[in-house]
């Protein structure tokens, strides 16, 4: 039988490999890898500019409006009093800046997620190939991230929230191409014999059907970027990750637990208004009004 001391002469140099690839990426793809940046880039800092330039209690009115619409007074009040307590915590400028890194995420995993799940909907080979890529972007730990985009795109904000989208957007591919696939096939032959396209097909009544299931993976995606953006504070990323990171650093018990509460209050916020965005209940009373 082999001992374990038979291995060390046979070792794999698959670290050298990989710091070999991305040492050659950086060197001769930065140029490249800066203009992937800037969009994401003036994109988070309107965002974060806009909320922090809106008074605290015209967004709580905002926002008890936009859940009220989407969820009821209940979740509405709910929204209210949660963000209202993380303002007095001391934290609300750190929360604005976690909201803004995860909607521009959130925006940039539509942008790319959708297009892809529909592709891989209307293409057997492409999503044979797309699934194994997404099976590795899910189980690889979120730390993981960290090391190739900080080499890639430098430390900051910017840099957590491309590592945020890299990790947060299989659900929107994936349930994307879910509901689709979904859609009964006898809605779809009776749109053929109608006379409708495949764009036609698609987009009034494919996507219509799907939305609710879409919704659920824009939901999925976003809280998968709430936690992302906290573990991009190693990084050097702003926000609420800050006061955890900074807490657990130096023992501060009360300021890691304060970051801690803050982020869960405003992730069951997110939450409580994207799921009830994604019930079909509120997509048909939507469409009916």
């Amino acid at each position: 039988m082999l001992s374990s001391k038979a291995f060390d002469d046979y070792i794999i140099p698959l670290e050298q490999w990989i710091e070999g690839g991305v040492s050659w990426l950086v060197e001769n793809f930065r140029p490249q890898f800066q203009a992937i940046k800037w969009p994401v880039e003036v994109t988070l800092n309107g965002i974060d500019s806009l909320l922090q330039m809106i008074p605290p209690f015209l967004f709580l009115i905002v926002l008890g409006i936009i859940a009220w619409r989407a969820a009821g007074w209940k979740v509405a009040l709910f929204g209210i009093l949660t963000l209202t307590l993380v303002g007095f915590l001391g934290l609300w400028e750190d929360t604005m800046t976690t909201l803004a890194m995860v909607i521009c995420a959130v925006v940039f995993c539509v942008i790319v997620g959708i297009p892809l799940g529909i592709y891989a909907s209307r293409s057997n080979r492409f999503e044979s190939m797309l699934r194994p890529v997404l099976d590795a972007m899910q189980t690889t730990p979120a730390f993981v991230y960290l090391v190739p985009v900080v080499m890639l795109f430098s430390i900051g904000t910017v840099a957590g929230v491309i590592a945020t989208i890299i990790f947060a957007m299989p659900p929107i591919i994936r349930l994307t191409n879910l509901g689709i696939r979904q859609v009964q096939a006898d809605v779809v032959e009776a749109s053929e014999a109608f006379g409708a396209t495949k764009s036609q097909i698609l987009w009034k009544v494919q996507f219509p059907l799907a939305l609710p299931t879409i919704m659920a993976g824009l939901n999925q995606t976003m809280m998968l970027s709430l936690s992302m953006v906290v573990i991009a504070a190693l990084i050097g990323a702003g926000g609420l990750g800050v006061p955890v990171f900074e807490g657990l650093n130096s023992l501060r018990v009360g300021l890691a637990g304060i970051g801690g509460i803050s982020i869960v209050l405003l992730a069951m916020v997110l939450d409580r208004i994207t799921q009830a965005l994604g019930t079909s209940k509120h997509l048909e009373r939507n469409e009916s009004s």
